[in-house]
């Protein structure tokens, strides 16, 4: 194999050889013209570009499009499609061709030489980015920005970090299809209402297919109405169908689950933690703060804390994050942890750049949710970002909340996939209780009473979820179970309780 060469000092000319292996480049295209089945196997790692030596990336290229026509890929069909190459001119024509097929014992090590090539591209990509790194240090004739070329060089290290969709660019339709056909079969595998990762209650994930990956999704309501138990809820059973299903052996490309990111700009990680802990040990967490339990509930409370230890849920409780430093900390997990989900409670928290804080605050929320629109496209995976809304809403009779509330800027709902309110009754309906009766009571008074008893007892531990915008499916409203003792959401029963 060949060794990678010590980087070039700065000013040093750049005339040291890359790291490449031209000859195993040479074998692999000669196993994948004698068995043309070679192809299948290599093409989910290997591109044209991670060929060092230009025509033999133009010759798998060429082999690739006849297999993938469903022809023969050997050098007497490819003779035709290179008379012209000037490349191969060089090497003495296409008679090149039938010489890189001279070598059969070639078959054996074709995995292995496509393994080489990929690293050594990679090891080439390094080198660039390492070069780019030292020369904008160099570079004091612009503003001098530390912080945006560290960000820059944390994006160009994960994209060659990232394998198989790393290359990024155009995808031709057949594999944006490959890509399709897995999705539907996830939903199919996960009982079929899931394609994406799972929200742990089967009426949202019916209605939504869980949260898509590279999907921006803005859960928003007002103060009180739960938003940040609903989306620890999710984290939660996300993570807890990805352990799951890792114990029952399945794929992790097969799992509806996901490890989860969840950065926390409002609750520290323990207050977040014990309120995770409270919903699955059900014991309330004012009591646990308190320490007004019993020995009883306490061991209940560990053993939940124990079962969890394993939890690929990761916390962020970083105050004051800016959205660049929020993306270079996903990144960075993404490559440590594999998480397939992030959570960001919540928007209004983040901050923009001094430039987009200086054009208004309207701005700052625009490059913000752009920010995390990118980020999920760039990680592929989906982006659950909390939302508050404006005042508006308690103004009107109707207080449910529509797209027009979502508060500060209207780039959110434009940049969002989906958007989803959470909408309590009872916590409104509590405000209006009237005078419990008595003695002395009138019978309106009695009647008003219990009028409100009933609706009370109509509303109590009920929520709803708000579908108002989907792309990819219709809006509606999900009614969900909610247990304010233990801040927990669930899917209502049939009868509806």
């Amino acid at each position: 194999m060949a060794q990678p060469i010590p980087f070039p000092a700065p000013g040093q000319p750049e005339g040291s050889t890359l790291p490449q292996n031209v000859e195993a480049e040479a074998a692999l295209l000669g196993a994948m013209m004698i068995d043309n089945r070679i192809v299948e196997d290599v093409l989910v790692k290997l591109r044209p570009e991670h060929f060092h030596e230009p025509l033999h990336g133009r010759i798998f290229e060429q082999i690739v499009a006849l297999v993938s026509d469903n022809r023969l890929a050997n050098p007497v069909t490819l003779r035709p499609l290179f008379t012209a190459d000037a490349g191969m001119q060089e090497v003495g024509g296409p008679a090149y061709l039938a010489q890189l097929t001279g070598n059969p014992a070639s078959l054996l090590g074709a995995r292995a030489f496509a393994d080489q090539i990929y690293d050594l591209a990679m090891l080439r990509a390094l080198v660039g980015v390492g070069r780019e790194l030292v020369d904008g240090a160099l570079d004091t004739s612009q503003e001098i920005n530390p912080a945006a070329q560290i960000e820059r060089a944390e994006m160009k290290l994960y994209e060659v970090a990232e394998k198989g969709e790393s290359d990024g660019g155009a995808k031709s339709f057949t594999r944006a299809a490959m890509l399709a056909v897995k999705q539907a079969e996830r939903a199919m595998n996960s009982g079929g209402s899931v394609s994406g990762i799972t929200t742990g209650l089967s009426d949202l994930n019916a209605m939504t297919g869980g949260m898509n990956r590279s999907d921006l999704i803005i859960l928003a309501g007002r103060p009180g109405m739960g938003k940040t138990s609903l989306a620890t809820n999710i984290a939660f059973n996300a993570a807890r169908r990805w352990l799951d299903d890792k114990e029952a052996g399945i794929a992790e490309d097969r799992s509806i689950g996901a490890p989860v990111a969840f950065f926390s700009l409002e609750m520290s990680a323990d207050q977040l933690a014990m309120r995770i802990l409270s919903e699955q040990s059900e014991i309330v967490s004012e009591k646990l703060r308190t320490g007004d339990i019993s020995p009883g509930n306490f061991q209940k409370f560990a053993r939940a804390a124990a079962e969890l230890e394993q939890l690929p849920l990761f916390i962020d409780d970083t105050p004051g994050l800016t959205i660049a430093a929020l993306r270079t900390r996903a990144r960075r997990l993404k490559r440590q942890h594999k998480i397939g989900m992030v959570v960001v409670d919540y928007l209004q928290l983040l901050q923009g750049s001094s430039r987009a804080q200086g054009d208004g605050r309207v701005q700052e929320i625009s490059e913000i949710s752009r920010g995390l629109k990118t980020l999920a496209k760039e990680l592929h995976v989906p982006v659950l970002a909390l939302s508050q809304l404006s005042r508006a809403v308690e103004s009107r009779e109707d207080k449910r909340p529509q797209l027009s509330d979502l508060r500060e800027s209207g780039s959110i709902e434009q940049d969002a996939d989906i958007v989803l309110f959470v909408y309590r009754d009872e916590y409104y309906h509590d405000f209006k209780a009237p005078k419990a009766p008595d003695a002395n009571s009138s019978p309106d008074e009695v009647a008003k009473y219990q009028t409100w008893q009933e609706e009370q007892l109509r509303v109590a531990n009920k929520a709803s979820v708000i579908v108002a915008k989907q792309r990819h499916g219709a809006t509606g409203t999900v009614d969900l179970r909610f247990d304010r003792q233990f801040t927990k959401f669930s899917d209502l029963a049939p009868s509806g309780f």
